[in-house]
């Protein structure tokens, strides 16, 4: 293998996990090609050469330095044939695709179906990927999120008022049931688990005769909107109750240390699969040893564990 192909989504961490690629194919005398903006990069050809020196300096930043974006285009035939066009053309032997689930089904897609040798890393602050116990940039957003949180918090207490704060995840809880415990929250709403709002509001009722004076509830985005959550709420308890929707924040900043290790570990790793003449996977952490899961797999829903996360946050509350 002389050359690989390199194409990302956006989260933090991929700017370390695009060095230790870049830096370990190097060891190898194997060439880096970066590609722009995902896989409508791809079909256009719009990619450069990276070195040792052009992966400087970015291990701290947010994001990702070869842009990323959504191609409705590589879902048609034609994209694809096209993006195929492209690694024939510019003598790409292999790729390595950094992203979430529809990045993921993308390299399932062109390994099985065009023969490309590919190895996904995953990457999504969702941590939605099959098969992973952690992906790169979801501790950067838990932790994101619980900065916002541990403010608002503040505000809660000093103005004694309920606050509903929605957090990203799609499909998946895992940021809320984070957040919700590390933040110690009263209540977690996720897309897993089915709640009773009137249930809850009698509890709040309850509380605010006891002399409870806030309450902060958690939404992940999959489940409900913060707005219906809250003015339910106000409807029901007549207490005052706002909103807050964290939204892209949870996206950006710069990476902890713990995705930047992740970050190393899972782009070094990827080379060395890739290099060995593995393809159609993904690498993984398993009881912290770095391992594999077929793309096939880590592609299907993932289950996360509710219930003895969400017993802990209620026993604590």
């Amino acid at each position: 293998m002389r050359r690989i192909g390199i194409l990302t989504r956006d989260c933090a961490g991929i700017n370390a996990c695009i060095r230790a690629v870049v830096r370990t194919a190097n060891i190898y005398g194997i060439q880096t090609i970066g590609i722009f903006r995902g896989y409508e990069g791809l079909i256009n050809s719009e990619m450069k050469l990276l070195d040792r020196r052009s992966v400087s300096g970015i291990i701290n930043l947010g994001g990702t330095i070869l842009k990323t974006s959504r191609s409705q285009f590589f879902m048609t035939e034609e994209g694809q044939m096209r993006a195929v066009e492209t690694i024939k053309k510019n003598n790409i032997d292999g790729l390595i695709i950094i992203g979430g689930n529809g990045s993921l089904t993308g390299a399932h897609l062109l390994a099985s179906k065009y023969k490309i040798p590919v190895v996904g890393i995953p990457a999504t602050i969702d941590n939605d990927v099959n098969g992973v116990d952690l992906c790169i940039g979801v501790d950067t957003a838990v932790n994101v999120a619980l900065d916002a949180l541990d403010k608002i918090r503040d505000t809660a207490t000093s103005l004694e008022r309920i606050f509903v704060v929605e957090v990203m995840g799609r499909n998946c809880g895992y940021i809320a049931l984070q957040v919700a415990l590390a933040g110690g929250c009263e209540e977690v709403l996720l897309p897993e688990k089915e709640f009773d709002i009137e249930k809850m509001c009698e509890e709040i009722s309850l509380g605010a005769k006891k002399g409870k004076i806030s309450w902060i509830i958690i939404v992940a985005e999959g489940k409900a909107k913060a707005s219906d959550i809250a003015k339910k709420i106000n409807e029901i308890t007549g207490l005052e109750t706002r909103e807050v929707v964290l939204g892209h924040i949870q996206r950006g900043g710069r990476p902890t240390s713990l995705d930047r290790i992740l970050a190393a570990r899972y782009g070094s790793f990827a080379v060395e699969v890739l290099k060995n003449g593995k393809t159609n996977v993904c690498v993984c952490i398993k009881n912290n040893r770095l391992d594999l899961v077929e793309l096939k797999e880590a592609i299907k829903p993932k289950n996360i564990e509710v219930e003895n996360y969400y017993r802990l946050i209620k026993i604590l509350t």
